[in-house]
């Protein structure tokens, strides 16, 4: 499907939504790959030509239109009224198939881009939630993806932390709490590594630490670590098929406590190793030896 893609053939593409159907995970999953390859647009907008009312093509513009504003961003700063288009097309998107929660996931991750609290894209990406804990920022928009899509949207979720991240505040009080709510088996429960990770990255980086090693051995980190691996791998069917980012996160996070577990998670990864969180806590900058390392370890201590 992917190469009929690049070759401009979008037929596949509506096909293959079609089967996918209300699986909202699937359904999420799939567009952000088919987006990915897709940037340029060319064959989304061939296909709403053809189908302008169709409303997985213009989920899938909006999904385009979303990523290229994200890509954009991490490059510079982005024009509003770019930002703009692709939050219309979100709307209509939704307007379009009002249960659908990809629409909302975009809409979510373009509150990345909304940084200054002084000049707000939008009031309600700054509003308050219920627990005056947690910091302030598009809860609606989260409330609107959970409201179609309760048992729990692992993007949304992660676009939610992105955001705070990106504001500098809040983004790990976030994780840990999404952490504590999520139900066993959420695909939402390892987000908290990915904070973990990205906060030790942070510390190394501008030298408040010259290792993680201490980092690792802290026992919050070692609690929702153990949550992690205990409420979440060990309740999955089928490991494998687990998003291969978080698997790499648990690996690397119980192979750096020390916590038992760490053997089954590479075996579930295999070769796949990814950039994220290896790359990043690298103290010899050979990230790739780290993960072989660490997986020859915790198969060896396992057999």
């Amino acid at each position: 499907m992917l190469e009929d893609l690049r070759m401009g053939h979008w037929h596949s593409t509506r096909d293959l939504l079609a089967r996918t159907g209300d699986d909202w995970a699937l359904r999420t999953a799939r567009s952000q790959v088919i987006a990915c390859v897709d940037l340029d647009a060319e064959n989304v907008r061939a296909w709403r030509q053809e189908e302008p009312h169709h409303p997985d093509a213009l989920m899938l513009w909006a999904r385009t239109l979303t990523e290229g504003v994200l890509t954009a961003g991490r490059r510079g700063t982005v024009p509003y009224d770019v930002v703009e288009r692709a939050r219309r097309a979100c709307g209509n998107a939704s307007q379009a198939y009002p249960a659908d929660p990809v629409p909302w996931v975009c809409q979510l991750a373009l509150t990345a881009l909304d940084t200054d609290p002084m000049n707000p894209h939008r009031p309600h990406h700054w509003g308050r939630t219920q627990d005056p804990m947690l910091p302030r920022g598009p809860w609606q928009l989260l409330d609107q993806v959970h409201a179609r899509h309760p048992e729990g949207s692992r993007e949304a979720f992660l676009r939610m932390y992105q955001c705070l991240h990106a504001r500098r505040y809040g983004a790990l009080d976030f994780a840990c709490w999404a952490n504590q709510v999520a139900p066993e088996g959420s695909p939402v429960l390892p987000l908290v590594l990915h904070a973990y990770a990205a906060l030790a990255r942070e510390r190394l980086g501008n030298g408040q630490i010259g290792n993680t090693l201490g980092f690792w051995q802290d026992s919050q980190v070692v609690y929702y670590t153990e949550r992690a691996r205990d409420h979440w791998f060990r309740k999955l069917s089928d490991p494998e098929a687990a998003p291969l980012t978080d698997l790499n996160h648990l690996a690397y996070a119980l192979s750096a406590t020390g916590l038992s577990g760490a053997a089954e998670v590479f075996e579930a990864i295999g070769p796949y190793a990814t950039p994220a969180p290896w790359e990043g806590l690298s103290i010899g900058g050979d990230w790739i030896h780290d993960f072989h390392t660490a997986r020859r370890g915790a198969l060896r201590r396992w057999r």
